[in-house]
Order: structure tokens, then C-alpha cells, then sequence
């Protein structure tokens, strides 16, 4: 088989495609042959080492963490799924791998993928879907008719949150870059923003606003974050950092929080993604061998106006 690995932490330089021996699943772990797989700023954040707490210092390690594809072999324990599955979810952190022709996966990470749900659809979908749903239904409990407004729209998070907060019936206002604004307008978002001109707290009408404020990027200053809120809303942040762990120990309305994988939600977003609720937008595809360029131009700030995609399918 073959994958993306690197053999030591660092930059894109460090990145290679190169043979490696997939091992049997063990116990609840599913072996998945990968037909597609996207690309999340995490994949070059854990390369880097910015995680190496959690993920170690044991080389070579493997990249990508979303994709789909085909399952060939269960480990003990695994209930629900059997080889000739198509699914689609996230590989785990520390181990990785979703850039190859094959990844171990735990079960619990997984979901059964729609026959109608194209591989390209699923694998883009994996991480925006439940950090989606983690923020808007499990932690701000998005009613019909609340008012939501999401810092970076357009991205891969955003593009989720905008379309499953509309799915619940809210009204969507947000922000993106210049050169996005038009692509955001056809998410059908009410009120559109460029966060380069101007700090949206500043708009009179905004202020005190919004039931959820939920900042997909990371660039939201907390004070503006909280500025925009209403009474009782909540912020949503998945870009943590100490200083913004500091402010959420005090705002209590401040909701922290990490992509955790789960059958239940993955099956969720999959079914609303199958009805037509939700759709990724693909900025670019590449093969096996065309990977460590897309990931390395898209680490240094490249815009392609959707995910980048890895087609196994493409590769010699």
C-alpha cells in the first residue's frame, strides 16, 4: 500500500509518498480501502508537531484524518459494519493515514454512507458535519427562528454550520473573505460581511444580535464575539488557544471545543447530506501522487473556494 507520511515533525518538505504493510484491524477497528479523501488545516497542524503531546514522537507517521471508502476487514468487536460497507468518518489522531490507498480506523469513528451520497461528498463532509452539529445541536441547542452568525463562512466548518443551521430553521448572517462574497450569498446567508473591512461588532445593527456566534476560523476576537451575542446567546469557538481558555474560564457563555467522532452524528450528517441539506463545495482533486503539493499550497494560504480532495482513484 501506499500513503503520505513523514519521518520527522516539520514543514511540507517533510512529506512523502512512500509504501508502507497496512496491519489488521484490532479489536473494534475496521480496515477501509480509501476512494476519497479532504483535506483539514489539523492534517498539517499535527505534521508540524503542534500536537505532539497527544501524538508522539514515533516515526514515520502517516497524514489525513477524513475520508471514504470501502471496508475490507473488521476486528474484534465491531458490530454493524462488514467488508463491502461503503463508509465514510475520521482516522483517529495520533495514528492518522486517511491520505493512502488504505487506513485503520476505530468503528466508533465511522458511519454507513448513503448509496446516493457520492465517496467525494462524504469524505468532504466528515469533520465540518460534526464539529456542525457538536456546536450548533449539542452545545448552543439551535431553536427555529434563533439568529446565528458564523466568522468564515465559507470554509470548510462554515459551509456545514450555514447550511445545518438553516436545516433547523435559523437565520444565518457571516462573514468571508473578498474574493468569497459571492459563493457565501449563494449559501443563501441573510446578511454577508468582508471580515478584511471592518470588525462587525462595530455595525450598530449587529450588536446584541445573534443567539449563537460561532467562529469557524479561529480570527474572531472574543470581545467581538461577545459584543454580537444577545443576552442568553452563546459564542462557539473550535480554535483554542491559552489566552481564549483564560476568557471561556469567565465567560461561561464562551463554549470551547474539539472534534470528537461518532457514529451517531457522522449517520446524522450523512442522512441530511443524502436529503439535499447539505453540500460540500469541491475546490480541487488531486491524486496519490499530486497530494503533498495540494496540502502544501493550501498550508501556505492558497484559496480554491471549497476542499481539496485526494482520489485514490486517480493514482497509477
Amino acid at each position: 500500500m501506499r500513503r503520505i507520511q513523514y519521518h520527522r515533525y516539520g514543514g511540507p518538505d517533510t512529506m512523502r509518498l512512500e509504501d508502507f504493510v497496512l496491519p489488521s484491524p484490532q479489536v473494534r477497528e475496521v480496515a477501509v480501502s480509501v476512494v476519497a479523501a479532504a483535506v483539514n488545516p489539523i492534517d498539517w497542524k499535527v505534521r508540524r508537531g503542534e500536537l505532539r503531546m497527544m501524538t508522539g514522537r514515533s516515526f514515520p507517521r502517516a497524514m489525513g484524518s477524513d475520508f471514504a471508502g470501502t471496508v475490507t476487514a473488521v476486528g474484534p468487536g465491531v458490530t454493524g459494519l462488514k467488508p463491502g460497507d461503503q463508509v465514510y468518518g475520521i482516522a483517529a489522531l495520533k495514528p492518522s493515514g486517511a491520505f493512502a490507498e488504505a487506513v485503520i480506523a476505530p468503528a466508533s469513528h465511522l458511519a454507513l454512507k448513503p448509496a446516493s451520497l457520492p465517496f467525494e461528498q462524504a469524505a468532504a463532509l466528515a469533520t465540518p458535519a460534526v464539529m456542525a452539529s457538536a456546536g450548533l445541536i449539542n452545545r448552543a441547542h439551535l431553536q427555529a427562528g434563533q439568529r446565528v452568525f458564523v466568522n468564515g463562512a465559507t470554509g470548510g466548518v462554515g459551509e456545514a454550520v450555514v447550511q445545518l443551521a438553516h436545516a433547523l430553521g435559523a437565520t444565518v448572517t457571516g462573514t468571508s473573505g473578498p474574493t468569497s462574497m459571492q459563493r457565501a450569498r449563494a449559501l443563501g446567508i441573510d446578511h454577508i460581511y468582508d471580515y478584511t473591512a471592518a470588525d462587525p461588532a462595530d455595525q450598530k445593527e449587529l450588536q446584541g444580535a445573534f443567539d449563537v456566534v460561532y467562529d469557524t476560523n479561529g480570527f474572531l476576537p472574543a470581545k467581538t464575539a461577545m459584543r454580537l451575542l444577545n443576552k442568553t446567546g452563546i459564542y462557539l469557538d473550535i480554535n483554542a488557544t491559552p489566552a481564549k481558555f483564560a476568557h471561556a474560564a469567565f465567560a461561561r457563555r464562551h463554549k470551547i471545543f474539539f472534534c470528537k467522532p461518532d457514529t451517531r452524528t457522522l449517520t446524522a450528517a450523512a442522512d441530511r447530506a443524502a436529503a439535499g441539506d447539505i453540500r460540500m463545495s469541491i475546490g480541487e482533486t488531486v491524486s496519490l501522487e499530486g497530494a503533498t503539493d495540494l496540502i502544501a499550497s493550501l498550508e501556505t494560504g492558497r484559496k480554491i473556494n471549497g476542499k481539496g480532495l485526494i482520489l485514490t482513484s486517480l493514482s497509477n
